[in-house]
């Protein structure tokens, strides 16, 4: 083999072995096969400046249009390494042209572009077809092709094809592209990016083009403004005195109901003006924090009320925290007042106990003392604060978000327009305090004359028991997580079940998975589904996606955003991208709360000065997305550790802080494994002199993180692998996890042995996304990675043969299945 042939050969053999694929964003609501084409005129003026640059860097004239079209691409993809097909003469198909838009300036990048196109034209009669064979790829064809030819012919199997055409002594832009994937208007968009980039490099070739936007002023506007939710002028007044005003218009009528416990809109109103009065007369003076540490009941919703009336924050504790956690949020918060029941929680007495100066009061207590039961009329604006609740922080400490008056009443208001909330409905509150979804469950009915179902968690570890609660209640409106929704569908699918006063039912927390619609619709085919999105710190939801029948879109789409938000999609310089493009969800408008509480240095990392409205806010969350041509946003993924499960928010970096500080633990790493058929969990991996017992391990990081944060599986490692740059490969850990989560079972001391345990243990197996071979008869259900809801599920699976409760007394296989033969023969 000569010389020339060599060297090809190890030119393509890296270009094929690195190149990957560029494909484009469908953007048309009208799929029609078939070619289409438009054409874009290059100015004289502005062709005059590229051949006059053209002749100075000594490059091809078409290495410009090839450095835009690169550009171009990176912008569409969001990739600054892109693969076009390029048009050779002679060449009986595109051949593979890899460019980097990694380059500073559009100087180096015409540079890049010129040296890519040499290389490849040197080396175009090399037998590509051979190559790939002997390296086992396949022919792929390009999605995009550029032309430099201008020879025309079929798309064949690209989308979109780019070339330059002179014509007449001027050039011409040809776009032809595929209307099965773009439509007209997109195909004049992406010939106006070529033609913005190309007037860029002829202005100033040494700008930093990265810094440099494509769209057009139009474009521009329709993302800022076009996009955003609808306008909606909000009251003047605040969420506790529109209430007022309910609860002076029909007094008499249910607000909310615990149990069998009734509550009207006048005795809620009274008994929560006592409670303020009582918090003013201790001293509570405007915007001071007071946590509520008690159970889902009457009194959590009276002390809401009365924290608000009293202008001061309400902060949310879960009264089953550790108490180091209880103690970090009074700090953080600055907390100095606790309202709470008698037993309401086992930790926090030892949390106070910790700090100076925090106390605590019962609400009971408080109420029944001689305090006026008047409105106390304390003058709060829309910009004073409402409440804070602490998330998962990466740092090992959690952030408490700050969200204002005016955007929780903005929030409560979307959801009672986009979920129809009127008077005499029932909004099932079924959300822990922590959640921030517990805060529109708990208030927005009481906006509208409609009524709070207060949902015990007895019932919502018992699906029967919690769709019985749905019927017997006629709860108009509901919101759930994605994995319990699906032990309710379990249920109903195995038990039809009429629910004719369930019209809405809201899906939020998780990613909502295109299946679980297609089974909503099939199971229960009248009542709306809504995927909903949005941040603790964009005061809960910003986004509704409606739904009447499964999406036509390959993913569930997030929906518009809603009245009074806007939603922008940034690239790494806050500008935003093209429409299609994957972009930084950013939020703005009246929903961006104030905040970390007293955390400025994460605050100023995320809540930023929105550079399209002067004067106003707007928070970078970390999540990816994409416009739909039909305007609803797209979910796309993370760009950090940030995780969520059940519904809960979980920064993965603050467990590890927790693990690392493990005696025997040298180092940590803590990846979600999801397997098909099974609720996500977290797995831990460590390393260390030796294995460590997986319980307590769980014990250790039970005593500084909530229960939902504790990993479902502990694994051992001699050591941790890493990736070219020294990292932990948390990928490869994640496939790790989602593989094994155990250890085959000894066949001889451990395999089910009974009809009963076998029918468990396939239970148990397909539960837990295990293999069957997994499940040993001295196995403890929640030391395998169980969890409340997939107790629930278990339950289902079962047909209530077993309960929560049995499963809870009876975790262990063997000993479980004892109880069920035991109730079989008596």
């Amino acid at each position: 083999m000569n010389t020339r042939t060599r060297t090809s050969s190890d030119y393509w053999r890296d270009a094929l072995t690195a190149a990957g694929a560029t494909s484009l964003a469908r953007w048309t609501r009208d799929p029609v096969p078939g070619t289409a084409m438009v054409e874009t005129a290059l100015p004289a003026a502005l062709m005059t400046g590229l051949d006059r640059l053209t002749a100075s860097m000594g490059v091809s004239p078409t290495s410009l249009v090839l450095a835009a079209h690169a550009k171009v691409l990176a912008a569409l993809t969001g990739e600054p390494d892109v693969t076009t097909g390029f048009v050779a003469t002679g060449a009986a198909d595109p051949l593979p042209c890899r460019l980097s838009t990694g380059c500073v300036t559009w100087r180096t990048l015409v540079l890049h572009a010129d040296r890519t196109e040499s290389e490849l034209l040197a080396h175009q009669d090399f037998p590509l077809d051979a190559l790939r064979s002997e390296l086992g790829l396949p022919a792929n064809s390009p999605e995009v092709v550029f032309d430099p030819t201008g020879g025309g012919g079929p798309l064949r199997r690209a989308v979109l094809r780019v070339a330059a055409v002179r014509r007449d002594d001027a050039y011409v832009l040809r776009l032809l592209y595929s209307t099965e994937v773009l439509d007209e208007a997109c195909a004049r968009r992406i010939a106006g990016y070529h033609l913005t980039a190309l007037r860029l490099i002829a202005a100033d070739p040494d700008a930093a083009h990265g810094r440099q936007s494509l769209l057009s002023p139009a474009e521009l506007r329709h993302q800022v403004d076009g996009l955003a939710g609808p306008h909606r002028e909000l009251p003047g007044l605040r969420f506790h005195e529109l209430f007022a005003q309910r609860a002076r218009t029909h007094p008499d009528r249910v607000a909310a109901v615990q149990g069998d416990r009734p509550c009207t809109y006048g005795e809620l109103d009274h008994r929560a003006n006592r409670l303020a009065h009582a918090l003013l007369d201790s001293g509570l003076g405007r915007q001071d924090v007071v946590a509520v540490v008690t159970g889902r009941n009457l009194n959590w919703l009276t002390s809401v009320l009365a924290i608000l009336k009293a202008g001061g924050v309400y902060l949310p504790v879960e009264p089953g925290f550790p108490a180091d956690r209880i103690a970090t949020m009074l700090a953080r918060a600055g907390c100095g007042l606790v309202l709470t029941d008698p037993g309401g929680s086992t930790t926090l007495d030892d949390a106070v106990t910790s700090l100076a100066g925090v106390r605590t009061s019962f609400v009971d207590t408080l109420c029944e003392e001689s305090h006026e039961d008047s409105d106390p009329r304390v003058p709060v604006g829309p910009d004073d604060l409402a409440y804070t609740v602490f998330t998962s922080g990466s740092t090992g400490e959690p952030k408490g978000a700050m969200v204002e008056h005016a955007g929780m009443l903005n929030h409560l208001l979307a959801k009672i327009e986009d979920f129809g909330i009127g008077e005499g409905d029932v909004v099932a509150q079924t959300a822990p305090q922590c959640f921030d979804i517990s805060v529109w469950q708990l208030l927005s009915p009481l906006l509208t004359g409609g009524r709070t179902l207060l949902v015990g968690q007895e019932a919502i570890l018992d699906v029967r028991r919690f769709v019985d609660t749905l019927a017997d209640g006629r709860v108009s409106v509901l919101q759930l997580v994605p994995s319990y929704l699906d032990a309710v569908l379990a249920f109903l699918e195995r038990h039809a079940r009429d629910l004719p006063d369930l019209r809405c039912v809201s899906v939020t927390g998780e990613t909502l998975k295109k299946e679980l619609v297609r089974r909503w619709f099939t199971t229960v085919p009248g009542t709306a589904l809504v995927n909903a999105y949005g941040l603790t710190e964009t005061s809960d939801d910003t986004n509704h996606a409606v739904m009447d029948r499964v999406p036509d879109t390959a993913r569930v789409p997030l929906g518009r955003p809603v009245n009074n938000v806007r939603v922008y999609l940034l690239d790494d310089h806050l500008s935003p991208v093209p429409l299609g493009a994957p972009g930084a969800i950013a939020f703005a408008g009246v929903c961006v709360g104030r905040g970390y509480v007293n955390d400025p240095d994460r605050t100023d990392a995320v809540f930023l000065p929105d550079p399209f409205h002067a004067g106003e806010r707007l928070h970078l969350g970390g999540d990816y997305g994409r416009w739909l041509p039909d305007g609803q946003l797209e979910f796309l993924g993370r760009r950090d550790s940030q995780v969520k499960i059940r519904g809960f928010r979980i920064e993965t970096g603050e467990i590890e802080n927790a693990l690392l500080r493990t005696p025997g633990v040298r180092d940590g790493a803590v990846v979600v494994a999801e397997r098909p058929g099974t609720e996500r969990h977290l797995t831990a991996f460590y390393s260390g002199a030796r294995p460590l017992r997986a319980d307590a391990l769980r014990n250790r990081l039970g005593a500084t993180l909530p229960v939902y944060m504790l990993p479902s599986h502990f694994h051992w490692q001699e050591t941790l692998p890493l990736t070219a740059n020294g990292k932990i490969d948390r990928r490869e850990l994640a496939e790790r996890a989602a593989e094994s989560d155990g250890t085959v079972v000894d066949e001889n001391d451990d395999l089910p042995r009974t009809p009963t345990e076998r029918r468990l243990a396939a239970v148990w197996a397909e539960v837990l996304g295990v293999p069957r071979t997994l499940i040993g008869r001295q196995d403890n259900f929640f030391d395998r990675g169980g969890t409340s809801l997939s107790a629930v599920r278990v339950a289902v699976s079962l047909d209530r043969e077993v309960s929560l409760r049995d499963l809870v007394r009876h975790p262990v296989l063997a000993d479980l299945a004892s109880c069920i033969d035991a109730r079989s023969t008596s």
